[in-house]
Formats: C-alpha cells, sequence, structure tokens
C-alpha cells in the first residue's frame, strides 16, 4: 500500500489522487474525448494508444475511486452490470461455481440466469446473511462467492468479514461484494476482507442521474490486470464524458451521503410510526434485525429504506403515482429522492413464490432518500396517504 495522507473523506474525495492539466492548468482535468492517440514514434506511447484500453479522464475517474477504496488502483466501466460481467469472464471459466446472494439486484440474477448459464458456469442462491449456509452451499468447483449488502430491496446485511473468512479458509475462493448502497465511505469492503469492491457509479458516486457507470477494485494486483486485459478485449471501459461527470460527482459525496443518512433515519422513523405502514426496513430503526451487525461494519446507516403497506397491489401502485416530490424512477443514489416497487421493476423476472419468500411482497417499496428537506418528502407521504386511504386507519 501506498503512504497517503490519512484525509478526512471530504478531503480526500477534492485532493487524494488528483490529477491536474498541465497545459493550461484547467483546475478541472479535461474531457479527452478521442478513439486514438498519437505514437510519438513506432511503438512509443504517452502510455494511452487506444481509448478501449485506457484513456485519460476515465483514468483520473479511476484513482479517485481508488482513493475511497484504499486500493492502489481501481478500473471503471460502462455500467455496474459490466463491472459485475467483466469480472465474471475475468475469473471464471466452464465448471466454475459461485454462490449469489438470493437477495440481489435483478440484473445481476438474469446475468447468472440468462448468460451465464450457456457457459456451463454454474451459481446456486443462498441466504449470505447466514454464514453456516454459506458454508454448506460451497463446493470444490467454488470460485466466488458475490454478495450484495445491504441487498436491494430488503436492505438485509451480510457480515462482510465473516464471508470473507469462509471465502479465505478454501483454496481458490475469492468475495467479491457490491457496495452500491453505501459505498466504501459508509462501508469499506476491502478493509473489511472482501477481495473485490463492486460500485454502479451510477449511484451515489454519480450522485446526479447524469451517468452510467461501475467500477471494480481489489488490492490483488495480478487481478487488476486480468481485469484491465478483459476489460479492453470486451470493450467495457467508461466513456470519458461519463467520466467526467462522475470525477464531478465524486467530490460531494461525503457531504451528499451525511444527507442521505440523516434525511433517510427521519423518513423511516415517521413510516414506521404510520399506521399504513406494516414494516419498514431501514438499517438506523431499533426495530431492524441486524442493527448491531451494521452497527459493527458500516459507519453510517446509508439512504436507502424499503417499506410494506397495509393495502392491496393496487391500492399500493395508486400511492405512488399519488406522490408528488417522490419521483417514480428505477434508480438510486440521486439528489432527488426516487421510489421503485420492486415486484414490477427490478425484481420482476422473480416467480410470485420466490419473492414472497425473499420478502419482496406486491406490497413493497423502495425509496431512494435525497437531498430534499424531510418534512417536505414526510408532507408528501402524508398527501399520498390522505389520497388513497383517507389519512390514518
Amino acid at each position: 500500500m501506498s503512504d497517503r495522507p490519512a484525509f478526512q473523506p471530504s478531503t480526500l474525495v477534492i485532493h487524494s489522487n488528483r490529477v491536474y492539466e498541465s497545459q493550461s492548468n484547467s483546475i478541472l482535468f479535461p474531457i479527452h474525448q478521442t478513439a486514438t492517440y498519437i505514437h510519438e514514434s513506432v511503438g512509443v506511447t504517452k502510455g494511452y494508444g487506444y481509448s478501449r484500453g485506457a484513456n485519460p479522464t476515465v483514468n483520473a475517474l479511476e484513482q479517485s475511486i481508488a482513493a475511497i477504496e484504499g486500493s492502489e488502483s481501481a478500473l471503471c466501466f460502462r455500467s455496474g452490470m459490466a463491472a459485475i460481467t467483466t469480472l465474471c469472464l475475468a475469473m471464471l471459466k466452464a465448471g466454475d461455481h459461485v454462490l449469489l446472494s438470493e437477495v440481489i439486484y435483478g440484473g445481476t440474477t438474469r446475468l447468472f440466469e440468462q448468460v451465464l448459464g450457456n457457459f456451463a458456469i454454474d451459481y446456486t442462491f443462498v441466504d449470505t446473511a447466514n454464514l453456516k449456509a454459506v458454508e454448506q452451499a460451497i463446493r470444490p468447483e467454488t470460485r466466488l462467492i458475490f454478495a450484495e449488502t445491504p441487498a436491494n430491496p430488503t436492505l438485509r446485511l451480510s457480515d462482510v468479514h465473516g464471508l470473507a473468512e469462509l471465502a479465505h479458509t478454501r483454496p481458490n475462493i475469492k468475495l467479491a461484494v457490491d457496495n452500491t448502497f453505501l459505498t466504501p465511505l459508509l462501508q469499506n469492503c476491502l478493509s473489511l476482507g472482501a477481495d473485490i469492491s463492486m460500485l454502479s457509479t451510477t449511484k451515489y458516486i454519480d450522485g446526479h442521474n447524469a451517468t452510467i457507470g461501475g467500477s471494480l477494485a481489489t488490492h490483488d494486483v495480478a487481478l487488476t490486470e486480468r481485469l484491465r486485459l478483459v476489460r479492453k478485449t470486451l470493450g467495457t471501459i467508461q466513456a470519458p464524458f461519463d467520466a467526467w461527470l462522475t470525477i464531478q460527482g465524486i467530490k460531494t459525496l461525503p457531504a451528499r451521503l451525511a444527507m442521505h443518512c440523516a434525511h433517510a433515519g427521519q423518513v423511516a422513523q415517521w413510516l414506521e410510526r404510520h399506521p399504513r405502514v406494516l414494516r419498514v426496513n431501514y438499517p438506523g430503526l431499533e426495530s431492524f434485525p441486524q442493527r448491531e451487525l451494521a452497527k459493527k461494519q458500516q459507519s453510517g446507516f446509508g439512504g436507502m429504506l424499503s417499506f410494506e403497506l397495509k393495502a392491496t397491489t393496487s391500492e399500493s401502485l395508486h400511492f405512488m403515482k399519488a406522490l408528488k416530490l417522490c419521483t417514480c424512477a428505477e434508480s438510486l443514489g440521486s439528489v432527488e429522492t426516487l421510489i421503485t416497487n420492486p415486484a414490477t421493476a427490478s425484481h420482476c423476472d422473480l416467480t410470485v413464490e420466490l419473492r414472497a419468500r425473499l420478502g419482496i411482497s406486491d406490497q413493497l417499496i423502495r425509496l431512494s432518500v435525497g437531498l430534499e428537506a424531510p418534512q417536505d418528502l414526510i408532507a408528501d407521504f402524508e398527501q399520498a396517504f390522505e389520497a388513497i386511504f383517507g389519512g390514518a386507519e
């Protein structure tokens, strides 16, 4: 590891590993919107040959991601799913086996069920919150444990350190964690023992719904170079303009996360007290079953929550439509508060029976709490409850 100064997060995202442009002394690193680069002579370059392999603007973002991950380097991709796909194709071959969190982003499920399965890569969904169940599911051919914590959309937590210890008692098994909901500033998965940290930078890292992107970070130098090779081969590198926008977003990440956490906590407490709400899933609530684990491995509870209404499916969908400040959209982590119904959106490919077992009912609503004033968000919920249910039960 390098001898980086131990900056606080707000300093870290602005100054650590920062790259400046020397020709004009621009305070913002420029967008290198180019496909190719001039060779000074045959075989001699300034480190860049073709933007499918590397790009200076993308590299500047990668240095910022590495700074918050605490890794020597990071790699950025066209999307979070591009990052996960590249990881799998870099690490796995026919006959290998993967353990996946049973509550996980729907796109990850589709990748294994509809794409990687065609290449004889086997997988098993397991409750990664249950270390005994994970241990029992490991096979001799298991090569990767891919966990998402907090899980989408139930916020169920997995013990990252426990999973890492379990994985590392076996040869050739690595632990990858989708840390999109919290980012390394609220949960540093590499410090907890994970081999790979994955982020959808579309979400909190960008924070403004302006880009699509993903990243991977690891302390394993050989794996980083393998990922770089596969990314170049597949063409899954981040686009320069999206990288430039994300660089601007990451500079305000600590300030935004503090507001997301504070606002989500207030909204979660209010929802939990409402008679039309059956339950609220938020690690910051005293009622959350895994709150002690959250306090142990997280430095904040995040801006994501989900809640289940005492209502019919139709009433639940009409309730969402009645909201005015909360926007119905399939994303999270932005300055705007976003709301979705996972059963009809991110997890629509799951069977009704499986969704029921995982706690993803038709009445479950996922909320990404934004930067609007909490009292305004609560007032929006109040008017929606009034419009659909006539107020309190």
